[in-house]
């Protein structure tokens, strides 16, 4: 292992870590809070929580997307197949993130206020969860990949 690949391969771990890592607990804790609240409420706390995640994590996926890709590169053998298969898997976090919850994060954003939701308005928590738990399981997959790959430089 050169001391690049070892950068990179730590680089990658924390970024694919964290992305599991905050998606995990947001499955795990938030979602099912989200779920127990009242509607009004709900839109609310959504709102909050979405504050400093929505500019983060982004960053944080598409970056570790970029290192795990450079490895792939830069790596042979059986760590080049591995890298390039967590990096697609990132980009699959990053896709169902913007494809489809950012799009259900702005219609909940959307709402004014939150004590006065329109009577024609569709719960999206249910939707919202499916998506979620579909990159979750992205991110949780690329992370096991990614470690594959780092014990094999």
């Amino acid at each position: 292992m050169t001391g690049l690949e070892a950068v990179l391969g730590v680089a990658a771990l924390l970024g694919s870590g964290v992305t599991a890592g905050v998606l995990f607990a947001v499955a795990l804790s938030v979602l099912p809070a989200l779920f127990a609240m009242e509607t009004g409420t709900y839109v609310y706390a959504h709102k909050l929580l979405g504050r400093n995640w929505d500019p983060t994590m982004p960053v944080i996926v598409l970056s570790s997307t970029v290192v795990t890709a450079v490895l792939a590169v830069v790596g042979d053998g059986a760590a080049r197949a591995l890298f390039a298969v967590a990096a697609v898997l990132l980009l699959g976090v990053s896709g169902v993130s913007h494809l489809c919850n950012v799009p259900i994060n702005r219609r909940v954003k959307s709402i004014s206020d939150p004590a006065d939701i329109p009577a024609d308005w569709e719960d999206p928590r249910p939707l919202w969860r499916r998506w979620h738990l579909l990159r979750t399981l992205l991110a949780v997959t690329a992370l096991a990949v990614t470690a594959a790959g780092v014990t094999t430089l």
